[in-house]
Order: structure tokens, then sequence, then C-alpha cells
């Protein structure tokens, strides 16, 4: 019988009442009355068969119980909200059903539900959801963690269910994972105001505890990773030791930004006057709005917000609609480290409600900064809407990086670094190059070589597959771009030297590309493409170079080769980017500040620096000593 279906009629039997469910899961000690018959001699309910008792077993094991209190808040405050039992209306969405809730001793209360209600909405949806199930397609290794995966929004503290859901899918297969509350503007002011309330509690607390917090959080993150790698993938689609990777460099901003949390000094200034004193306070600058893209999904959530509440300040964050359940997944974790409620809301939302969701984020008054990752176009929007109240802001925007490779570079080593650098993420990262410009003498060995390895090194495949090396890409409408730039660049003169169309695993697959004799009149030269294509352009003179990577109004990361110490200087410093990459194709590090210039954003995020975004600076004159 269907999984589904068996359980559905197992819960059903049980669904009048939760208390004979919790005796027909309980174990039977030595002396009490044989299961099926009550102690008088009459027959009860007939017991779970073997296959189902287990399940209902775990589903009451697993059971979350309110976690200890936190030092130095109130109870109230430290701990999530009680549990809800939830009905699952089918496309109604979930509905929360009043009077199901946990106590702090993990007691549950009795919830009786109508003998006549329909089958659907007998069907009993836990907060801490059962783990997706194979499903065609779907490899047993691919289940989700049930501990992890989370339906709801988190406004302060307590997992908030909406009368809509939106579809979260698997870019690989388009199977539904499930459905998420589609929060909307309501639900954005209520996590403003919890974040607010949070905060003065928050920020007061001695930077060596919320140091510990952070930590703690960093290291659940660790023994966690595998889970919240397999989350990734499932709903981004990067291959899956990618998605471990994209972990461990998560949950390092939280390591890093714990131990900055200590180290916010402020400073004493020589008086003019002998009688005054100066000093310079450091003080969080209160809510920060956290906007978030699918393309790292979990790293691009603590490197904001591990600076923001090390600072002290606390935050609301808007996953994309695409992605998510990891920015659920890290706060039940933050719930689990002791995160006090309220500190880490989440907002998810369909790309329905992403307008509203957004206004609210940046027009409240209480919103003190903005903290955005995404396209420069939907970055402008935001900086319109937060002018309004002057917010603080931080924006990281559109890459259009440059790769150069000049004549006296070591070309074996410039190919490893294209491969890496574009490959990445099927080519969907920000600071993934988009253009590469070789110099004649060794443009056609360095083309060779990059399509060789292209077509040994590189495997389009599901994201669980061992051996994958480019998952999909996160959903059609990318797909398009990609075929768009190939057919508009092969139309004004392109070669494809390998790839150029669709994989045969599905519609959301591409092959990795190569385009030679590409000019920057082409529409993959002049905007970012998002997607797995190295167009090459030839080059006389380091000047000619220099030029074209400057040409764009973006500027976020840059890369090349060379083996002249002199040309290395020059070049490095007349790139107009944030950040260069010299013989090197992978840059990012929790320790060096990650940001751009001209339209690739205002402000810097990990490092040294990432934690004044989130500081305002106080200037106190102490007079009449």
């Amino acid at each position: 019988m269907d999984l589904k279906k068996h359980l559905d009629n197992a819960l059903s039997t049980w669904c009048d009442s939760w208390c004979a469910l919790r005796r027909a899961t309980s174990r039977t000690s030595p002396g009490s009355p044989q299961r099926g018959k009550s102690a008088s001699g009459k027959q009860k309910r007939p017991s779970p068969d073997p296959v189902t008792l287990p399940l209902l077993r775990q589903t009451w094991n697993s059971w979350p119980r309110a976690p200890a209190p936190v030092p130095g808040l109130s109870r109230a405050a430290s701990g999530p909200a009680p549990r809800q039992l939830l009905l699952r209306g089918g496309a109604g969405g979930p509905c929360a059903v009043p009077g199901a809730a946990a106590s702090r001793s993990g007691a549950m209360a009795t919830t009786l539900l109508p003998r006549g209600a329909a089958a659907a909405r007998r069907r009993l949806l836990l907060l801490r959801p059962a783990p997706l199930a194979p499903g065609p397609g779907r490899a047993a290794s691919q289940a989700l963690s049930a501990a992890l995966v989370r339906r709801g929004g988190l406004v302060g503290g307590r997992w908030v269910e909406t009368a809509a859901a939106f579809p979260v899918q698997d870019p690989a297969s388009g199977e539904e994972l499930g459905r998420v509350s589609d929060c909307g503007a309501a639900e954005a002011r209520a996590a403003v105001r919890a974040a607010h309330e949070a905060g003065a509690a928050w920020g007061r607390l001695p930077a060596k505890e919320r140091s510990a917090r952070l930590r703690r959080w960093y290291e659940l993150m660790m023994e966690n990773k595998e889970e919240l790698a397999r989350i990734i993938t499932a709903e981004n689609g990067k291959p899956l030791k990618e998605a471990q990777g994209e972990i461990v460099y998560s949950a390092s901003f939280l390591e890093w930004f714990a131990e900055e949390a200590r180290r916010i000094y402020g400073d004493v200034i020589p008086a003019s006057a002998k009688d005054r004193r100066v000093l310079v306070l450091k003080q969080p600058v209160g809510v920060a709005a956290i906007i978030t893209p699918w393309n790292f999904p979990s790293a691009m959530i603590t490197r904001k917000v591990g600076a923001a509440l090390a600072a002290g300040c606390t935050v609301v964050v808007k996953p994309a609609e695409d992605t998510p359940l990891s920015a659920l997944a890290l706060g039940e974790l933050a719930n689990q480290a002791g995160i006090p409620a309220g500190v880490y809301n989440v907002v998810p939302c369909s790309r329905q409600q992403t307008a509203a969701v957004g206004e609210v984020l940046c027009t409240d008054p209480l919103v003190s900064k903005i903290s955005f990752t995404g396209s420069t176009a939907t970055g402008k929007i935001l900086l319109k809407h937060a002018a309004g109240t002057v917010k603080r802001v931080s924006m990281e925007l559109g890459g259009h990086a440059p790769f150069i490779v000049f004549d006296s570079a070591n070309v074996d080593r410039a190919v490893a670094g294209a491969l890496a650098s574009k490959y990445r993420n099927s080519g969907q990262t920000c600071v993934c190059t988009n253009r590469f410009l070789v110099q004649k003498g060794i443009h056609d060995e360095f083309v060779e070589k990059l399509a060789k390895a292209i077509e040994k090194e590189l495997h389009v495949g599901n994201g669980f597959d061992a051996k994958t090396t480019q998952g999909p890409l996160i959903n059609e409408k990318a797909v398009e771009k990609v075929e768009k730039h190939i057919k508009d660049a092969v139309s004004q003169g392109a070669s494809i030297v390998t790839g150029g169309k669709r994989h045969s695993l599905g519609k959301n697959f591409f092959e990795p590309t190569l385009l030679t004799n590409v000019t920057t009149k082409m529409l993959c030269t002049q905007e970012e493409t998002f997607g797995p294509l190295a167009p090459v352009i030839r080059f006389d003179t380091e000047a000619e170079a220099v030029a074209i990577a400057n040409a764009a109004n973006v500027g976020l990361a840059g890369y090349f080769y060379s083996q002249d110490p002199a040309q290395i200087w020059r070049v490095a410093e007349q790139l107009e980017v944030g950040m260069v990459g010299v013989n090197e194709g992978i840059i990012s590090s929790v320790e060096c500040p990650f940001g751009g210039v001209k339209e690739s954003g205002l402000g810097r995020e990990g490092s040294k620096y990432g934690i004044d975004e989130y500081l305002e600076i106080k200037y106190v004159c102490l007079g009449g000593l």
C-alpha cells in the first residue's frame, strides 16, 4: 500500500483522541493491562499494525521539547512558542488547530478532532514534519531530515503558519519538496515588531554571551552539516559536495563573528580642553532586514546575520522563494543554540508576495538597516524604498567578472582557475567569471586545453549523484537566458567549441558551454549570464584588456593570470572591481572583505570590516572634569 495512504488510514483511526495515540505508542510496563483490553477486560480500539506502530512511535519520540531558559532573559522570551498541531487542508494550506499546545514539561494537551471530518482534514501535520519520503526519481539517500525541515515562518520565536502556502521544488526533477507558509505584509510587520522588542535585551547582553550563542550555533551547523547540505541540494540543485562546502563556509561566518563580537572597540580621543574627556562608543544600529538570494541559501544568510547578531542587532530574514528551507533550518538550529526569541526571524514568501514583504522591510520605521544580495535592478528598487526613512544599507549586487589571461601566464594553472571560477554552481554565482579575455599569443592553447578540461572533468547530473559536478540551473527561466546569449553570440559570428544546448537529463539542465570568436558587441559580454557559458575574447595589449574589463557599469570581482610582477601590480590596481584574484579563481574567504564598486553595491561583508555595517558610532563629550 502507498505509504502516504497507509499513514492516513492509521492516523484517521486514532485522530479522535491524541491520548489514545500516545497510549498506542508508549511502552507496556510489566503488570499493566494487556494491550487491546482495558483493566476491566473491555475490548479497546485495535492497536496499529507492526508497520505503523514504529512510525507513530518515531513521530512521538521526535516531538520537540521546550529548550532550557536562556540565562539573563525572561522565561517567556528564552524559548520558542509551544508546538502546535496543524491540519493540512489541501490547496488552502495549513491552519492552526486551537488548543493543541505542548506545555513546558513536554506533555501534550489532548486535542479532539471531529469524527466526521474529511479525510484530507484528518491528516495531522506536526510542525516538525516527517522526512521527505523517497518518491519517483528520488533516492532514499535524498530524504531530508525531519529535525530540520520546517514549513512555517519564524516570528518572535514562534513557528507561524499562514492560510496560504507556496511550493518548493527540486530543480533537478521538478518534484515538489513541500509547501511553505506564504508570509505577507502582516507577517513581515509582526516579525519587525518582534525583532524590535527583542533588540534591547539582546543588545545589552555582554559581548561574551552573544559570542557564546553564536559559537554554539556554529557548532550545531557543523554537527548537522550533512543534513543541511542535503537541504541545499534538494532545493537549489547544486552538487552535494558543493553544498557540503557551502555549509562549512556558511558556518565559518558564525564562528568568525562570534570572535569579532568581543572585539568591538571604542576609542578615547585627546580633548582640546583640559576639563573634558572625549569618548567614542560603537552601538548596534537596531533591527536589520536581511534579503538573500537562492544561489547560496545558507552562506548569504550567515554572512549577514553573523555580523548583525555579533554587533547586538536583531534580524528579519526574507529568503529567496526558491530556497526557503535552508533559512528555516538555520532558524531551528538558532533556537537550539539559545538565540532568544525575536532575535532571528524568518518570513518566507512566494514570488507574488515578495514585493509587499520587501516594501514593509524597506519602509517600516522600526527597521534601521537593510542588507541585500541580488540583482542590481532589484537593489535600486530597495534603495528607493529605503530612502524614505534614510536607512543604512548594504548592497551586494550584480557582477560581470572578467578573467584575463596574459601571454606570461601559466596556461595550465589558468585553465584550472577558469574551470573553478566559471562552472562552480553551474555558473550561478555573483563572482563567477562572465567574460574571458585571452591574449593572442596563448589564445588557441588556452581554448584547446579549457575545452578538454570541460569535457573530461565536468559531469552534468542530479546533485545527489556522487560524480556530478554540474547540477541543474535553478529554473527554466535561467536556462532560457543562457540559450538567448548563445543564440545572440552565434548569430554574430561566435563559434561553439563544446556544449551549447540543453542536456537530455531535463529542462533545467544545460551543457557546460565554451564559445570563441566572441566580441564585445554580444549580449554575453554586456550582461551577466548566470549560467554555464564561457565566452572567450581575443585581445592584443594589456591596455586593451583593462579597457574591456572596466567598460562594465558593475565591478564586483575580477581575475587575471600573469607571471610578470610589474604587470600584476599595474593590472590589480587598475581593475575597477571590489575584489581581485591574481593567479587564483576562487577568492571568497571569511577573513576577507566581500563587496563591489560602481553598480555592484555598497559596503562590505565578512572580515573585520563586516561588523561595522551594523554599528553606529556615538561621540560622548564629558565636561566639567
